[in-house]
């Protein structure tokens, strides 16, 4: 089987065959000649099978006849990354290459003005991200009426990103007779609203059961006690004792964790990058530029770097959180294994974890392994978590787990807010104590010294003295002033 009987032109033959390319995959196997066809095409597949490619290809055969015009682009690629739009135009540069094609970029980070400019000379191809295409709409420098082909790729990403509601308004923009190609790797309810209501009689092309791994892919999970340094004295284990690690991709929940993590392995000697998305495009850009080319072999990303791009020789995925939604899980992991090579993906999984691995588990339709390391005592660590008397903690008075799951801090007086609390009550339990005594007993005390007025507090210092008969200097000055009486 080769690129030849799927009707591409020669020109992209010829950059096919120049890139080294001989055989489709399954998912451009079935979905090239349903894009040449202009009919609308609906594909899933897992990560990693070339979907890229699948309309890339098509596109460039469609698009050597006619020509652009300004503020007018004939075709439209939506992503839901910078990074993914980035890496769709390098597509269109590598594949194109015979071919006089104005491809345009629209995403943040970058000024407008540059952008307008590309859109006035007429663009062929618009890579945009989907905020920052509204933001030129609404500016009136750019029209969408003359788009005959869309291309929504990532799908369920943009559904994860909150950019459903952003399409809708888009695809509202481009003609009702516009060609749809709609790619995802999963299938959420919502993703599937999305495709009957924009999409017309289109050609489905299922190459996997939505939601699976690669099978090329080792996976494992590793169980790890509760506290922070804990994680990341175990990621550093993981890194040294691995096996045939070339590069490695390590996947944090939070923006906030990946900058800690990073700091952590420059710290330890780790040559690493970072990215996730609060750095500025240029930091993010080369940080992906210097893993890709190998200069560091590790990188700590929040889930931005999950979803599609294309390093193709990432040995090792390591999630140093479990993700909270089952379906990261699958596109993390599919950043190794591409094109039929082998990786490995580990897990660090405390007992806080156990249900987000369960819906893995669910998702998948298989078991995460368990791997134990020699000398490394999960339950051991945990023991020392609670009893407060790990290395970290030394010198300090240990705290309920109660206050370190909640951040409380020591205070000065009176120690945690919890250790507050039961010295007021047996203040107040003093004063009941007081209340109820006999009555002869409280009778002379009440003549040996009047007591002012208490509610459930116990006396001050001000009120040890007793008040003679007329002395008003106790009460309050609102209640001595004079009042007129009504003649």
């Amino acid at each position: 089987m080769s690129f030849s009987h799927l009707g591409l032109s020669d020109k992209v033959l010829a950059a096919v065959a120049a890139a080294g390319y001989t055989a489709p995959t399954p998912i451009q196997d079935q979905a090239i000649p349903h894009v040449l066809a202009h009919r609308d095409v609906l594909g899933i597949a897992q990560t990693g099978t070339g979907k890229t490619a699948a309309f890339v290809l098509p596109m460039l055969t469609l698009l050597e006849k006619g020509r652009a015009r300004a503020r007018m682009p004939r075709t439209l690629i939506l992503e839901p990354t910078r990074e993914l739009a980035a890496q769709v135009k390098e597509s269109f540069d590598k594949y194109g290459v015979g071919q006089k094609l104005n491809v345009a970029l629209l995403i943040g980070g970058v000024s407008f003005g540059d952008q307008d400019m590309k859109l006035t000379r007429g663009v062929d191809v618009l890579i945009a991200t989907p905020g920052r295409l509204l933001d030129h709409t609404e500016r009136g420098g750019l029209l969408l009426t003359g788009v005959e082909l869309l291309v929504i790729d990532e799908a369920d990403r943009m559904l994860d990103m909150g950019f459903i509601p952003d399409i809708e308004r888009i695809c509202k923009l481009v003609p009702f007779t516009r060609q749809t190609l709609f790619f995802t790797a999963t299938m959420p309810n919502e993703i599937r609203r999305v495709t009957d209501a924009f999409l017309h009689n289109p050609e489905k092309i299922e190459v996997s059961r939505p939601a699976t791994a690669a099978a090329t892919v080792a996976q494992s999970q590793v169980s790890c006690g509760r506290e922070a340094h804990e994680k990341r004295e175990l990621l550093r284990r993981l890194l040294r004792d691995a096996k045939d690690l070339k590069n490695a991709i390590i996947f944090c929940n939070r923006k906030r964790d990946v900058a800690i993590v990073y700091k952590s392995l420059q710290k330890h000697g780790f040559s690493v990058g970072a990215l996730h998305g609060d750095m500025d495009q240029s930091a993010r850009t080369a940080s992906l530029d210097q893993f890709r080319k190998g200069e560091l072999p590790l990188l700590v990303a929040s889930d931005v770097a999950a979803r599609g791009l294309d390093i193709p020789e990432v040995s090792h995925v390591l999630n140093f959180d479990v993700p909270h939604h089952p379906d990261d899980y699958v596109h993390r992991i599919g950043r190794t294994g591409r094109a039929g090579r082998t990786g490995t993906a580990i897990t660090i999984v405390c007992s806080a974890d156990f249900k987000s691995v369960a819906a893995i588990e669910k998702l998948t339709g298989q078991a995460i392994p368990k791997a134990d390391l020699p000398g490394y005592d999960a339950h051991a660590d945990e023991t020392a978590a609670d009893s407060g008397a790990d290395a970290a903690h030394a010198g300090r008075p240990a705290r309920s787990r109660h206050a370190r799951d909640k951040g409380g801090e020591t205070h000065a007086r009176g120690g945690t807010r919890e250790g507050r609390k039961p010295r007021r009550e047996s203040r107040r339990s003093g004063s009941d104590h007081q209340r109820h005594e006999a009555p002869a007993a409280t009778a002379a005390a009440s003549m040996a010294a009047p007591q002012p007025p208490s509610i459930g507090r116990a006396p001050s210092p001000r009120h040890e003295a007793v008040s003679e008969p007329g002395d008003h200097s106790h009460l309050p000055a609102f209640l001595l002033r004079p009042i007129r009486a009504r003649g």
